[in-house]
């Protein structure tokens, strides 16, 4: 495939625009990055408007965007859960972080696993949020960058040479500017997926002689389906409501969240980032497009090339170099805040626990700086040197939102109980961890799992699954463990700390 020029042209540009932004941040909202409050946490100054680019930025990644309306192309409607399952996820971000910052602000904590430290006294415990939470991460780093290989392909150039480029940029404006990099980059990236989503909606379904063409064109074909089928209600429902329950345990949405400078900004957020939902579900429909053209898909190529080669179809050279340029600055921002969260993790909670107790702030900043770069570089060998790294990172990826959502009792239940006691919280840990991961395993990491009731066979998200074991487990346990009157663990915290609305960091608005 020869070397679209134009295209190459106009994404280089975009691309050195957003490595001077990521390194111009670091004077933005100046604070001392060697201290990892300041550079892994913006010294929580953002407002409403920057923390819901920063936000939607970070969790509507470059994969979002190609492996959606992929989704769609390859299987239909159920591909569409992804719509439903980030609007049940605002409420609970409304319900929950709020109250998560609040306690965080008030006892200086930078992870989930300084919570679950402080709040079950156990180290342990901890020990196990921050392995699990580094352990997700770690493939959906890697899955940006499939985003950006995509992207590279259909453009002609040499995929290997840009990932390594673009990924040498990456590390070090993120190492220079920590998360004030991604926040400003988020502003960029968000501008050009709306105006690439809101272009592409307009011009294609005119090139293609309207929407009832378009879905007239699919339920002709017969394939994939439209319609739901009556089989994978049970497991659409499940999707959605999983992926619901485990999208703010994961680090990264973490990060973005405490980087804020109050509750209300959260709160602000909850509202307006269904917006994201709105333009996710416009994103999804670009699958069907791809089908109704049609699109086919060449040798080695998957549904993941779909809506690049649409663009490349549709569109000229110039914009689509734009879209392109979007897709993988849109790589870029989530993949920066995912390496300063795992690295956030390690530092605090596993090299400051276990082998420098004692360690100044600014060895600690030094540590974390480091470990995102030895993050982004293992993902980097990852996706270039591993044979199949693509379907590899995709399965792994899988197994990470399964592992994610076996948080959830220490983190989020624990905001509002102490009863958990902490032996069964890890005895419910590595129930479900084992059977989320067996099922997933077992079923050639399928995102769906048939499961057993009483002669009936129903589909079911295996984190879910898992998730139930858990939490049964949890139930079972506690009492067991109360009645031999086996220590509960000192909770470092207190009711007010929960509620009490701390003073927010002063800040020249957004």
């Amino acid at each position: 495939m020869s070397i679209d020029w134009v295209a190459l042209s106009v994404f280089i540009f975009f691309f050195a625009l957003v490595t001077i932004l990521g390194f111009v941040a670091a004077r933005w909202r100046r604070g001392d990055l060697n201290q990892i409050f300041e550079w892994g946490l913006a010294g929580q100054r953002f407002g409403t408007i920057v923390a819901w680019f920063l936000i939607g930025g970070d969790l509507y990644t470059a994969y979002t965007f190609i492996a959606v309306p992929g989704s769609l192309y390859a299987k239909g409607a159920i591909g569409f859960f992804a719509v439903p399952y980030t609007i049940i996820a605002w409420p609970l971000f409304f319900v929950v972080l709020p109250k998560f910052w609040t306690i965080a602000k008030n006892r200086g904590y930078i992870t989930a696993s300084d919570f679950v430290r402080d709040r079950f006294g156990s180290s342990t415990l901890a020990l196990l949020v921050a392995i699990t939470g580094i352990l997700a991460t770690m493939p959906y780093i890697a899955l940006q960058m499939v985003g950006i290989e995509v992207a590279v392909q259909q453009m002609g150039f040499n995929a290997e040479v840009a990932l390594v480029i673009a990924f040498v940029i990456l590390a070090a404006y993120t190492y220079y500017s920590g998360l004030r990099a991604p926040a400003m980059i988020a502003i960029v990236k968000d501008t050009m997926i709306y105006l690439t989503v809101i272009v592409a909606l307009i011009v294609i379904p005119i090139h293609l002689g309207g929407f009832d063409k378009i879905f007239g064109a699919i339920a002709a074909a017969k394939k994939p389906p439209l319609i739901l089928s009556k089989q994978l209600y049970a497991g659409y429902a499940t999707l959605a409501f999983g992926s619901a329950l485990a999208l703010f345990l994961y680090p990264h949405a973490i990060t973005g969240v405490l980087s804020t400078k109050s509750r209300e900004v959260i709160k602000r957020n909850a509202a307006l980032l269904p917006i994201y939902s709105l333009l996710l579900g416009l994103i999804a429909l670009l699958g069907y497009m791809a089908l109704a053209v049609p699109i086919k898909l060449g040798p080695g190529q998957t549904s993941n090339n779909a809506v690049p080669l649409l663009l490349s179809n549709i569109f000229p050279s110039w914009f689509a170099g734009f879209a392109f340029a979007a897709i993988s600055i849109g790589a870029l921002v989530p993949a920066a805040v995912m390496s300063i969260a795992a690295a956030n993790l390690f530092t605090r909670n596993i090299y400051k626990e276990y082998f420098r107790r004692d360690c100044p702030e600014k060895e600690e900043a030094s540590v974390a700086k480091l470990v995102s770069l030895i993050v982004k570089v293992g993902a980097l060998a990852f996706i270039i040197l591993l044979p199949s790294a693509t379907a590899t990172a995709i399965n792994l990826q899988l197994l990470g939102g399964a592992w994610i959502i076996q948080t959830l009792p220490p983190v989020f239940l624990g905001l509002y109980t102490k009863w958990f006691h902490r032996y069964a919280m890890i005895i419910g840990w590595i129930g479900g961890m084992t059977a989320a991961t067996w099922l997933a395993v077992a079923n050639n990491y399928a995102s769906l799992t048939p499961v057993n009731f009483f002669g009936t066979s129903v589909s079911l998200m295996p984190a879910l699954v898992g998730l139930v074991a858990n939490l049964v487990l949890c139930i079972i346990f506690t009492p067991v463990f109360q009645a031999m009157k086996v220590a509960q663990g000192q909770d470092g915290t207190t009711p007010a700390d929960f509620e009490q609305e701390p003073v927010a960091v002063p800040a020249a608005g957004d």
